[in-house]
């Protein structure tokens, strides 16, 4: 039986795979199995809850709260929120669990839970693993003064914005980091319509808002950074210096230089890492990156003597990597990014204000990205597949040799199944584009003859 939980917690379409029942059960569940680990020993639970802006957000967010507070836990409602803000004020006030009811970037029908732990970390997988072994099981329901409480919390939201505009001061070294900056914001109508500009121009900057009038169905609508052409223009148009885009939950960024090219997480990540590197803050001069992330990000790093440890994708994989090696730093090409000093998962606020301080403080963000090459990079979604495949299917595995022998040291290959969505990725590098396409589209081809449901 697959497992319910993926790379970033449980997602599906809403109403469908994500039903009111199924949230209340996780709630229970997740509540119960933190109480066994020991999570709550000595004190009454409290968690802190959080949604995006999508419709099914609120019948859901309102399971998760009664099946917490049926199991004895006290819920402040923090309404809508990026996740990292979650995450962050799950930490902040010491709460015992965060859960935040997002689909991230996916499109408005789907909807998701995640869960964070004390400290506002996501869950290791054998707690998942738990949870999910313990949906339906018979317990001890509290009664009395024992249930938990409900009690909205919207106020929180300005502590987490305070948290990025402090954090952003302290690596920049001055209290307005993004003065005289101007900069276009796409807040993809999703979690940080509010927050994001808000953090914005909390750090001194000069700030257009695009896509913040969220109505429960138009988040990631042709909008925020997976669709990132609107904002290229309107930086063009403004003449601004920069453009940075939110996904639904803001747990990632990506941005336009004033050209309008896209600077992805690769670059960002890049940017940082130099940065820290000189100001002494890169541990161990290290950066955590995924097996996405592109080779010319691999090349810029070694000639700056960055070394790179790579970790599975999935944000909460690269934490896992920074932790387990002490390193300041890391994140995906799609644009999360964790900075350890201040964010305990990927967060796209605080990368938005950090990138702001780097070109306010200097050159311009494409002069800063220029020694940062991208090589050609294709990547084809083969919808349908059977994922459990993937590495087990002869036929399939050895046309990925067969590529990779092609390319040599020039490029890269990579297969593997989304952790999130019906879908097998096909990642190929390759010194000319011509090559990358070529390479992608028959490996494409080979995996939907022989993994097609």
């Amino acid at each position: 039986m697959a497992r319910l939980f993926g790379t970033d917690g449980v997602r599906g379409l809403a109403n469908r795979d994500i039903t009111a029942e199924l949230a209340v059960d996780l709630a229970v569940a997740a509540a119960f199995v933190l109480a066994e680990r020991g999570e709550f020993a000595g004190h009454r639970p409290r968690a802190v809850l959080g949604r995006d802006t999508r419709v099914s957000g609120q019948f859901l967010s309102s399971a998760v709260a009664a099946g917490l507070a049926s199991a004895g836990v006290d819920v402040l409602d923090v309404g809508v929120l990026p996740t990292p803000g979650v995450a962050y004020l799950t930490a902040s006030t010491d709460a015992d669990i965060g859960v935040v009811i997002s689909a991230s970037h996916n499109p408005m029908p789907d909807n998701g839970i995640k869960f964070f732990s004390r400290g506002g970390h996501k869950l290791d997988d054998a707690v998942e693993v738990a949870i999910e072994d313990r949906l339906g099981a018979d317990w001890d329901r509290p009664t009395g003064a024992a249930v938990g409480t409900i009690s909205p919390a919207p106020g929180l939201a300005e502590d987490y914005v305070q948290h990025v505009v402090s954090a952003a001061r302290s690596f920049a070294g001055t209290d307005t980091p993004l003065a005289g900056l101007s900069i276009v914001v796409d807040a993809a109508h999703g979690a940080a319509s509010i927050v994001g500009p808000r953090a914005l121009v909390a750090a001194g900057a000069d700030v257009h808002v695009m896509h913040a009038e969220p109505n429960g169905h138009n988040i990631n609508d042709g909008v925020g950074s997976t669709h990132l052409d609107g904002l290229s223009e309107t930086v063009v148009a403004r003449g601004a210096d920069l453009g940075v885009a939110y996904d639904g939950d803001a747990d990632r960024c990506l941005a336009v230089d004033h050209t309008g090219a896209v600077v992805n997480g690769d670059a960002i990540m890049g940017l940082l890492a130099l940065s820290m590197q000189r100001s002494g803050a890169l541990y161990h001069d290290t950066l955590v990156a995924t097996l996405m992330s592109n080779l010319g990000l691999h090349r810029a790093m070694q000639a700056a003597g960055i070394a790179i440890v790579e970790s599975g994708v999935g944000d909460r994989y690269v934490l896992e990597a920074m932790r387990d090696g002490g390193f300041s730093l890391g994140g995906e090409q799609s644009g999360h990014i964790i900075v350890a000093d201040y964010a305990t998962t990927g967060d796209g606020v605080l990368t938005s204000l950090l990138v702001g301080a780097q070109v306010a403080a200097g050159d311009s963000l494409r002069d800063q990205c220029a020694s940062i090459a991208t090589l050609p990079q294709v990547l084809i979604n083969v919808a349908g597949a059977d994922r459990t495949r993937v590495y087990s299917d002869e036929v399939v595995q050895e046309a990925v040799a067969a590529a990779r022998s092609a390319l040599g040291d020039s490029g890269r290959v990579l297969l593997r199944p989304s952790g999130t969505e019906s879908l097998v990725r096909v990642m190929v590098e390759a010194t000319t584009a011509e090559d990358a396409q070529r390479h992608a589209d028959a490996l494409a081809d080979v995996v939907r003859a022989r993994l097609t449901l």
